[in-house]
């Protein structure tokens, strides 16, 4: 992504535009406030981990640009979601674990204990690291299940038709803020199932326990200035931008 896109807005602009994304978007509690509204720098310009390297101390720069997912999920979406939210995120979670004995644990051992960590660390953890597991899910034209992903959810869902359904209808019927989830449970069996604001399979206070294989993030800032409050809309949408590459990656990983 070479390209820079600029915004110039005048200040009244910035005003009216800061007003109108804090009523429309829920930030949930880690964006207390939004500054004037400018376009992010080309993501991949930035110094930024490869969010296949994960680590709790660098923001993982997108692997595509905002545009490389239109006209599924819009350019602007994908601005906004990814440089003021999911760095929100990223920030409030780094400033929630510095100087405790969580700076230097994995995520998924601070995951594991979460339920002893607080809110702050809950909600910001789980919503820095569920958006990388997100992005990196998501990609234009990319391949299909690989054989023994296809086997395994034919397996437990009768047919990929059919886990399609399952999926999305646990997208479409979250309460309120969330992300749907296909995970492998610990007895290395797919399931699917949802958890409620930045909550994760790999949290201990999850409802649903398992290793992330696919998610979709269901929070209203994911889809409303797209799609509005037309929610089965976007999850009908995010099925043609599904990277099956990745999805097979963790699969394989998992099952070992």
């Amino acid at each position: 992504m070479n390209k820079t896109i600029y915004f110039v807005f005048n200040v009244q602009n910035k005003v009216k535009m800061k007003k109108h994304l804090l009523k429309i978007l829920n930030l949930g509690l880690v964006l207390i406030s939004i500054p004037a509204i400018t376009l992010a720098e080309n993501p991949n310009d930035k110094n930024e981990s490869n969010m296949k390297e994960f680590k709790t101390t660098e923001f993982p720069a997108l692997p595509y640009a905002y545009d490389a997912l239109e006209p599924y999920i819009d350019a602007r979406t994908m601005e906004i979601h990814y440089d003021r939210h999911h760095r929100a995120y990223f920030n409030n979670f780094v400033a929630a674990i510095k100087g405790t004995a969580l700076e230097n644990s994995s995520i998924e051992k601070i995951f594991s204990e979460v339920s002893k960590a607080g809110d702050a660390v809950r909600n910001n953890g789980g919503g820095f690291y569920n958006h990388v597991i997100f992005w990196e899910n998501l990609g234009k034209g990319t391949s299909k299940p690989s054989a023994a992903l296809a086997e395994a959810i034919n397996q437990t869902f009768g047919s990929f038709e059919k886990f399609r359904e399952t999926f999305s209808n646990a997208a479409k019927t979250r309460f309120g803020s969330g992300w749907a989830w296909l995970y492998l449970t610990a007895d290395k069996k797919l399931a699917v199932g949802s958890t409620p604001n930045q909550d994760n399979p790999l949290m201990d206070v999850s409802p649903v326990k398992g290793i992330p294989l696919l998610t979709i993030d269901v929070w209203e800032h994911a889809y409303y200035l797209k799609y509005q409050n037309k929610r089965a809309d976007y999850v009908e949408a995010f099925w043609n931008v599904v990277n099956w590459d990745e999805v097979n990656r963790r699969y394989a990983e998992a099952v070992k």
